[in-house]
């Protein structure tokens, strides 16, 4: 767990494959093969005896939203399932222990219907409460704007359908229902959303474009850190695109897309490169990689830090089916003012 409660989740999942990606603990992924003498049964009353704190009824949202595959095949929750049927499911994970407490705490709503709404989340604020972080999160905000509104929607069951870190900004979705939840979590799964992340990283990129490939697995040292193992033999797979948007000769605006989705696959990727996220202080950005030793230089680079004190990181785009209209979802978040503000005092010492 980390300090800030986010389970590194720049884009995680955890699954029963051990497969780490964008929900880490949101979702888990069952594969199972059904026993030579098992009696024909309905495949959602089955599946029930494998999975704790279930349901029917979860069980049957998650076949309708795709989530429940045999033999290659989605089925629906009426299937009965025959000896030697491979089966693989999607699941959300079981209600945690966590009570969420309804916090009247301002958050940008960008978007809200009855499946979904969508949010522009600030830095500095955590997802989900857990340990050492027991309030003050995005979801006890939710809450109280559920309840004020009288929308029922028990959060601690469904809401996330992924997280971004403290101190990255940008844009989420959460569900409302468990179809919804089920739903957004195939896309999330199979990486069919369309997300762009911004970010600023120490040095002048030699390329205008590229592409950042090396498992990345725990720090064997560092353990608040995630390291690049370009051997492969320890980390997961893990790709990301970026191109240049703007230089200002020391730092780099660069747009990030993700092929996989790492434990802190940016950042990490980034800081194996030599090009370290401005002012990341867990991955040691906090300090002046690049640039002149003057001190007109280094004071400069000190006020940089004061207004954006948190690492360079923003969740720009989100796009999605809708689970309930079919059709294609996209949100865009402007650039937070910390990181404008940023980028404006660049452009002014460049000038001088």
């Amino acid at each position: 767990m980390t300090e800030d409660n986010e389970n590194f989740a720049e884009e995680d999942f955890l699954t029963q494959d051990s497969n780490e990606t964008e929900s880490e603990g949101l979702f888990e992924h069952l594969s199972l093969t059904v026993d030579k003498g098992q009696e024909s049964v309905r495949i959602d009353k089955f599946l029930v005896n494998f999975r704790q704190n279930s349901s029917r009824n979860k069980i049957s949202q998650t076949c309708r939203a795709g989530n429940v595959v045999v033999n290659g095949s989605p089925v629906k929750q009426n299937y009965r399932v025959k000896p030697g049927d491979e089966i693989s499911v999607l699941l959300t994970k079981p209600p945690r222990e966590n009570i969420i407490i309804p916090q009247d705490i301002p958050i940008n709503i960008v978007y809200e219907d009855d499946d979904v709404v969508v949010v522009d989340k600030a830095a500095g604020m955590v997802v989900h409460p857990g340990h050492g972080n027991y309030d003050g999160t995005l979801i006890n905000a939710l809450a109280f704007h559920f309840e004020k509104n009288g929308i029922k929607s028990d959060l601690d069951r469904v809401g996330l359908v992924h997280r971004i870190d403290k101190d990255t900004s940008g844009l989420l979705v959460i569900a409302k229902n468990e179809y919804a939840l089920s739903f957004l979590a195939k896309q999330f799964f199979d990486r069919t959303t369309k997300r762009l992340y911004w970010a600023f990283v120490w040095g002048n990129m030699e390329e205008e474009q590229g592409t950042i490939r090396g498992n990345i697995g725990r720090h064997l040292k560092n353990r608040m850190q995630m390291a690049v193992f370009e051997d492969g033999t320890l980390g997961k797979h893990a790709v990301t695109h970026y191109k240049v948007i703007e230089r200002f000769r020391y730092i780099t605006w660069v747009e990030c897309k993700l092929e996989t989705g790492r434990t802190h696959q940016i950042r990490a990727h980034f800081k194996h490169i030599g090009h370290t996220l401005f002012n990341d202080e867990r991955y040691e950005g906090n300090q002046i990689l690049k640039g002149i030793n003057m001190p007109k230089y280094k004071q400069f680079v000190k006020n940089v830090f004061e207004i954006l004190p948190r690492h360079a990181l923003h969740a720009h785009t989100l796009g999605f089916i809708h689970p309930t209209t079919g059709k294609e979802m996209y949100f865009e978040s402007r650039m937070p003012k910390d990181m404008d503000d940023a980028l404006n005092k660049w452009r002014k010492y460049l000038e001088s």
